[in-house]
């Protein structure tokens, strides 16, 4: 059992292994919440630093349409993060994005089951690490009354830790002065920002009142290790243990412990912490969980479109890595506004993730559905959503 970070290869045995193995349904280890009690659904909202009353407070949800406490729809990912890490062991994964699609309201006593189909991948050459892979999973989310709930695409690239060092794509990023050397003030303004964002809430947004061309922002940073902290408390995406627990599954599956020269025995998910764990994987400094990008860019939706809209689809791929005490503007905006086939009154909004360098680290696009003045609050989307449930 190596103490150091695994230095696993991309072999051309394990990718035909990985041939005959797509359409195969995967064994899911890595669940954290199956049951949305209100405590688990909160935990999640804190640490995506989302208030919104409609997933914290349930004095305040029973007054909603929905009539009890709600999950935000980014919670399917503390259920499971779309993902399953299997084969090439010792080789690193990047989850680089998702396409979402939500069918139905998580209620506070749901239990969630979810699934995941490895559907196939692709091997190219990149920049960064030379020869990657590029694996696509597919997931679906059930509640116990076995409707479909959710359902997301996932891709992940797959690349090997000692040539994306070697290559050294992100050694100019060493440049990028990391940490972020923000002043006082700029901190102080970053914060005001923060705290003056507007939830919509229980104040419907009405498609008559929405024009192409529309924006919203939301601002998420400085990221800190807290930042880290609370995420995994409320998502852990990996299935986080400790002390003997941790050890034993250290000895089943060596490729995913290491010794941590600051921090001890720790996941290769320590890189979101860790500055050694960062440089193993060719990073020069810790960066965030890359679903909590799509947390943030749901959360932008949520609120501004009310508690009586509806996200239908939201799509977000990474571009860039998002480093510990660096700073997120999100933007949207309202690109196309029209009725769907199945009656909705739908807009369709691209999404920007800009640092403070002024670089996109991630994009997207995302359609919702929201209320109409021309239609009975019963055929509003959330009613539509929640009749038969």
């Amino acid at each position: 059992m190596s103490l150091d970070v695994a230095e696993g290869l991309i072999t051309d045995e394990a990718l035909r292994k990985w041939t005959e193995r797509i359409g195969v349904k995967l064994r899911i280890r890595n669940i954290h919440n199956r049951y949305a009690t209100p405590d688990a659904i909160r935990k999640f909202a804190l640490g995506i630093g989302d208030p919104n009353p409609l997933w914290t407070d349930e004095e305040y949800a029973k007054r909603t349409r929905y009539g009890q406490l709600v999950a935000p729809p980014s919670w399917l990912y503390s259920v499971f993060p779309t993902w399953v890490l299997q084969g090439l062991p010792g080789v690193h994964a990047f989850h680089s994005g998702n396409d979402w699609r939500f069918y139905k309201p998580v209620f506070a006593g749901d239990v969630i089951t979810p699934e995941c189909v490895f559907t196939g991948f692709t091997v190219r050459q990149s920049a960064f690490a030379g020869r990657t892979v590029f694996e696509f999973q597919r997931s679906r989310f059930y509640n116990q009354r076995n409707e479909l709930i959710a359902e997301a695409d996932s891709w992940i690239i797959r690349a090997e830790r000692r040539a994306a060092r070697e290559r050294g794509k992100y050694a100019e990023e060493r440049g990028y002065r990391l940490p972020v050397p923000w002043t006082d003030e700029e901190i102080k303004k970053i914060v005001e920002e923060v705290l003056s964002e507007d939830i919509r809430g229980s104040n419907p947004r009405y498609w008559e009142d929405v024009n192409v061309g529309d924006t919203m922002k939301l601002t998420k940073g400085p990221l800190s290790l807290n930042d880290m902290i609370a995420f995994t408390v409320g998502a852990d995406p990996v299935g986080t243990k400790a002390l003997r627990c941790a050890m034993e599954e250290w000895v089943k599956h060596p490729a995913w412990y290491y010794w941590d020269p600051e921090f001890g025995i720790m996941p290769v998910y320590g890189v979101h912490f860790s500055k050694y764990a960062a440089n193993k994987a060719g990073l020069p400094y810790p960066y965030d969980v890359g679903v909590q990008r799509n947390c943030w860019a749901i959360q932008l939706l949520t609120n501004w479109m009310g508690d009586d809209g509806w996200i239908r689809s939201c799509y977000l791929e990474y571009r860039r890595f998002f480093y510990l005490t660096e700073v997120l503007w999100y933007f949207g905006k309202v690109v196309k506004k029209y009725v769907s086939d199945d009656g909705e009154h739908c807009v369709d909004i691209e999404i920007h993730s800009v640092n403070q360098r002024g670089e996109d680290t991630a994009q997207g696009y995302a359609t919702v559905a929201l209320p109409s003045k021309s239609l009975p609050e019963d055929e509003w989307p959330v009613p539509r959503r929640i009749r038969k449930t």
